[in-house]
C-alpha cells in the first residue's frame, strides 16, 4: 500500500493512497469541489480499506450523498450567525461565548455542521478582528467561560495560541477557558510540550476532544491526550451520534469506555445537526434515546454522556435523553425496563 505520509486533500490523492477505488473518482471530485477534504496520515492509517463499512472512512472519506440537500437542512443549522455580535464571537448563552479563532481543521468531518464555513483559505481571526472580539468579551461582564473553537484552535502555532490564552486570562470575569479540538486524534504530533504549555494560564482550562469511535483512540492519540492531562489540564469529550459509525450500544459503549480509560470524561453526545448533505448520517431521536437507555446501567456512570440536540435557528442545546419517570410521576423505570412504584416522586 502506498505510504500515507501527507494529508490527503483531493479525491485524486485518495485514489493514489488506495483509500478509495478509481471508479469512485469522478463522483467524489464533485463532492470535493463543494466541501473541503482532508485526511491526515494518522487517520488514513486507521482506515481498513477492506471493510466497506469502516467507521473511520465513513467519517472522513467523501460520499456522493453529500450532494443531496434536504429541505430541512441549513448552511448554518445551529444559528451561529444570528448570535454573532462581532466577527468570530458567538454569544448564544448569557455566561459563555464561542471564540472562533480559525476556520480550518486538520481533518474535515463529512457531517460537520459548519461545513459551509470552514476549509482551506477561509482565514483566521487575527489582528484587529481578534482585538475587537477580545474587547467584546472584556466589556461583557457576564461572560464567565470562553470556548475556543473554529475550525480547530489547536492548528494555531504555540506562540499564537499562547497569545490568545494570555489575553483571555487577563480578563478578570473570564474564569474558565474551554478548547474544542480534533487534533489529538487527527494530528497527535501537533500536541507538543510547547502547545500544551501554551494552554496553561492559571485559569481553569478544559480540553474537549471530539471522538466518535474507539478506533480513533490509538496509541499516538492516547499519548497526546496523556500529555495534556499530565500537564494538569482536564479533558472532556464530545461525540456525534452517527448512523453507520456508532449507532448501537456496543460501539458507543466501547467508545465511552475507551475515553474514560484515557482519563477523559464523556460530556456530550450530539444528535446530528441538519447540515446540508448529511441526511445519511442522521438517526432518529427515538433511536438515540433507545441507545442511551441501553447505555444506562450496562456501562459505568463515568461512561454516560448527555444526549443533546442543538435546536435549529440558534436556540441552544437541550437534553433529549430518555425519560425514566412516568407522566404522573408515580413510577420509575430501571435500566432493565422494569417499572417501580415511587410515591414520593409525585409530590
Amino acid at each position: 500500500m502506498p505510504a500515507r505520509d501527507k494529508t490527503l486533500r483531493s479525491a485524486s490523492e485518495l485514489v493514489e493512497a488506495q483509500v478509495i477505488k478509481p471508479e469512485r473518482l469522478a463522483g467524489l471530485q464533485k463532492v470535493a469541489a463543494r466541501y473541503a477534504v482532508a485526511i491526515t496520515p494518522a487517520l488514513a492509517d486507521l482506515i481498513d480499506t477492506a471493510n466497506p463499512h469502516d467507521p473511520i472512512a465513513r467519517q472522513f472519506v467523501p460520499d456522493e450523498r453529500e450532494l443531496e440537500t434536504h429541505a430541512q437542512e441549513n448552511g448554518d443549522p445551529i444559528g451561529d450567525e444570528a448570535h454573532s455580535p462581532v466577527a468570530g464571537v458567538v454569544h448564544r448563552y448569557p455566561d459563555r461565548v464561542l471564540l472562533k479563532l480559525v476556520n480550518a481543521c486538520a481533518v474535515y468531518c463529512r457531517f460537520c455542521f459548519r461545513r459551509e464555513m470552514v476549509g482551506p483559505g477561509r482565514g483566521a481571526l487575527t489582528g484587529a478582528a481578534l482585538t475587537t472580539a477580545l474587547d467584546y468579551i472584556a466589556r461583557t461582564s457576564q461572560i464567565w467561560e470562553v470556548i475556543l473553537t473554529g475550525g480547530d484552535p489547536l492548528l494555531l502555532s504555540p506562540r499564537r495560541l499562547k497569545d490568545v490564552m494570555t489575553r483571555l486570562a487577563a480578563i478578570d470575569h473570564v474564569k474558565v477557558i474551554r478548547i474544542h479540538t480534533r487534533v489529538p486524534i487527527a494530528a497527535p504530533e501537533r500536541v507538543t510540550a510547547a502547545s500544551v504549555r501554551a494552554l496553561r494560564t492559571g485559569k481553569a482550562t478544559f480540553l474537549v476532544l471530539h471522538a466518535n469511535h474507539a478506533h480513533e483512540l490509538g496509541e499516538k492519540a492516547r499519548a497526546a491526550c496523556a500529555r495534556v492531562i499530565d500537564a494538569g489540564i482536564p479533558m472532556l469529550s464530545q461525540s456525534v451520534l452517527l448512523r453507520g459509525v456508532n449507532d448501537d450500544v456496543g460501539t458507543l459503549g466501547a467508545l465511552m469506555r475507551a475515553l474514560v480509560e484515557c482519563r477523559i470524561k464523556p460530556y456530550y453526545l450530539h444528535h446530528a445537526d441538519l447540515a446540508p448533505g448529511t441526511a445519511h448520517f442522521r438517526t432518529t431521536i427515538a433511536e438515540g434515546q433507545e441507545i442511551m437507555r441501553a447505555l444506562r446501567g450496562r456501562y459505568s456512570g463515568l461512561c454516560q454522556p448527555q444526549y443533546v440536540l442543538d435546536i435549529p435557528g440558534g436556540h441552544g442545546k437541550s437534553p433529549i435523553g430518555p425519560n425514566y419517570l412516568s407522566p404522573d410521576r408515580t413510577e420509575i423505570t430501571d435500566f432493565k425496563g422494569a417499572r417501580h412504584a415511587y410515591a414520593a416522586a409525585a409530590r
